[in-house]
């Protein structure tokens, strides 16, 4: 997700506030294929949302930012856009698309065992009805390896001709297109693998977690944030803060959590997890105030001598 909104950023150089509904939409589209088609296993959608998140990333790019760009729209303009785009597809996934269902499939749903809230809560399951990898949910060994695959594919792009000339577009768009680049190819195919990334992450979101359609809004914080954190415009930094929050988020909720529920008792211990969205917002303050470029402005091996 992180590295979908970095690369959104670097094309339009604007904070994308639509991109978490991109995800969204690929949950639901995924969900809705796996029940509808009767799939086996909950993985095998992961194409779906892969598919649904990239078109949704390229309309809004061709419809909105695009126009708008053209025009000399100012960054508060396409930002002020993107939130409006945000509360537009909030609006289709929460009310049209949950009332369409209610109304049309609600019967369908509850005889294959999922009512309209639960849609978004995918089983664990891979192809062939496997439920444990080494003992262990697969979600926890899926979400690795597609981490590892992102950063794998992401690395050997950026060395081909199109990595080159999608570099050379967003460094110098006007350079680029002198040289030959057609630059609103490489911004469309960048949008579509903004989009995508976000499309598979929320479809591996949902398997670990339950999604309502209020997801985008809690979602935007911890993106914003593994952004911000690694430094905003590096891909390989979007990767590796996207990673901090969402250890961090967890872990930290976790520890506390056992604490309270030790030394004052489950009720209290229950209450800490309203403020688990505090975690990632603590992180960003206290990145923008030490390090504002992010970890990958820091110098680490002079700050290792330093500290040696």
């Amino acid at each position: 997700m992180c590295v979908g909104l970095t690369l959104t950023y670097m094309t339009t150089k604007v904070p994308n506030f639509a991109h978490s509904n991109f995800v969204v939409v690929s949950i639901f589209c995924g969900a809705s294929a796996f029940i509808f088609g009767q799939f086996s296993s909950s993985y095998e959608t992961l194409p779906f949302a892969f598919v649904t998140g990239g078109v949704v990333a390229v309309a809004m790019y061709l419809l909105v930012l695009k126009p708008l760009v053209k025009r000399g729209a100012s960054v508060v303009v396409l930002m002020i856009a993107t939130f409006a785009v945000s509360i537009v597809l909030d609006s289709v996934v929460a009310g049209v698309f949950f009332t369409f269902l209610q109304q049309e499939y609600a019967k369908f749903l509850a005889d294959s065992g999922y009512y309209l809230y639960n849609l978004n809560q995918l089983p664990d399951i891979l192809p062939g009805g496997v439920r444990l990898i080494f003992g262990v949910r697969p979600i926890i060994i899926m979400a690795p390896v597609a981490l590892a695959i992102t950063t794998i594919g992401i690395s050997l792009l950026l060395r081909t001709r199109f990595g080159i000339a999608m570099r050379a577009s967003i460094e110098n768009p006007n350079l680029a297109r002198v040289l030959g680049v057609d630059v609103e190819r490489v911004y469309l195919v960048s949008w579509f693998i903004a989009g995508a990334l976000a499309g598979v992450g929320g479809a591996l979101y949902a398997i670990q977690a339950p999604t309502p359609p209020s997801t985008s809004s809690n979602i935007i914080v911890d993106i914003f944030a593994g952004v911000v954190l690694g430094g905003i415009g590096s891909i390989y930094g979007g990767i590796v803060g996207g990673f901090v929050i969402g250890f961090s988020e967890t872990y930290v909720i976790s520890v506390l959590t056992n604490f309270v529920d030790a030394n004052y008792g489950y009720a209290a211990g229950s209450i800490v997890t309203t403020f688990q969205k505090g975690v990632p917002l603590i992180i960003m303050i206290v990145t923008l105030l030490v390090i504002p470029k992010g970890l990958t402005s820091v110098d680490w091996r002079r700050l290792l001598r330093r500290f040696r």
